[in-house]
């Protein structure tokens, strides 16, 4: 189990430190209030997800080291938003609409109301 959680931890900081390096340069060079950053690494860490989770189950023997460190440290903390979208991906590939249209409305959605709900409550305290 050790093993396992240095795995992930080393992906995590990797992912963490990419993600704050790459916001903050985006966010300097960036030439309105839209956040830019965000959806750049929203993007990247769903690209990079699909790609290595297709390669490491349908092309190449991956050890499961790898899948600890990329999948789950890295892109877990570089941004989840990679596995909201490769989930919903999958669900598409299995033809799942009706689960698709929750799992894409109910996360936008929730997770704005959650946001909405989290600033209300700390602009309350």
């Amino acid at each position: 189990m050790a093993e396992k959680l240095f795995y992930v931890s080393v992906g995590a900081v990797v992912g963490a430190c990419a993600r704050y390096l790459l916001s903050n340069y985006v966010a300097k060079h960036a030439f309105s209030a839209f956040p830019y950053g965000t959806l750049l690494i929203n993007v990247t860490g769903s690209l990079v997800l699909g790609f290595f989770i297709i390669v490491a189950t349908e092309r190449l023997f991956v050890a499961d080291r790898w899948r600890l460190l990329l999948a789950v440290g890295f892109c877990g903390s570089y941004t989840t938003f990679s596995s909201y979208a490769f989930e919903s991906f999958a669900l598409i590939e299995q033809g799942q609409w009706t689960q698709v249209a929750l799992n894409v409305a109910g996360s936008n959605l929730l997770c704005l109301g959650a946001v909405a709900v989290g600033a209300a409550l700390a602009r309350w305290i």
